[in-house]
């Protein structure tokens, strides 16, 4: 049973059998909406968030490792962005830094070495996030840094182009900050049908 709904929305994926909706990837045939949303916050400030698009290579990745025979990454991790493009379904790990223009200075940027880690709880009612462990980074700039968007991928190295990209969200404006801002981010990605 796993194996034949893993084919089917393999089967959907590749001939585009699908609908990218501002509240996600939507499978008619079957009836499967994929979403997720990025929440944000600067220091401690009220919570805000984006809706996001699970791109192709991360539909195909949630679902080898589920429903297949691909093995669990060690990790799945944050990273921000100041392009201007907005995420589009053919976005991957190995165009994401260029495409997006993936933030990945320590001067100009935030501090952490790598990538934050995506911690998430246990699935509950068709979602998983970080919301209980947030991710947290300390911005470093030397006058104002402006991050235009966040993606969640399987690689910890900032600017590393092998991995998945699973989704990427663009924000309606984009977030600027001071040098030593806290910037905390969530993720959550829910399946429903």
């Amino acid at each position: 049973m796993k194996y034949g709904l893993r084919k089917e929305l393999q089967k959907s994926l590749d001939k585009d059998l699908y609908d990218v909706t501002e509240n996600g990837l939507y499978f008619p045939r079957q009836g499967i909406q994929v979403k997720g949303k990025y929440f944000d916050r600067i220091n401690d400030g009220e919570w805000s968030y984006t809706l996001n698009i699970v791109v192709n290579e991360g539909l195909a990745h949630i679902l080898n490792v589920a429903l297949g025979n691909t093995a669990k990454p060690a990790g799945y991790y944050l990273a921000l962005f100041s392009g201007a493009a907005a995420p589009a379904a053919n976005w991957t790990a190995e165009n994401f830094p260029s495409v997006a223009s993936e933030i990945i200075s320590l001067t100009e940027g935030y501090t952490n070495a790598k990538r934050p880690v995506w911690t998430p709880s246990e699935a509950s009612s068709g979602s998983i996030s970080n919301m209980a462990a947030t991710a947290s980074l300390t911005i470093a700039t030397a006058a104002t840094l402006n991050v235009t968007g966040a993606a969640l991928l399987t690689n910890s190295t900032r600017g590393g182009t092998s991995g998945v990209l699973v989704s990427a969200t663009k924000y309606a404006a984009s977030r600027t900050f001071q040098n030593g801002d806290v910037y905390q981010i969530g993720y959550e990605l829910d399946l429903t049908v």
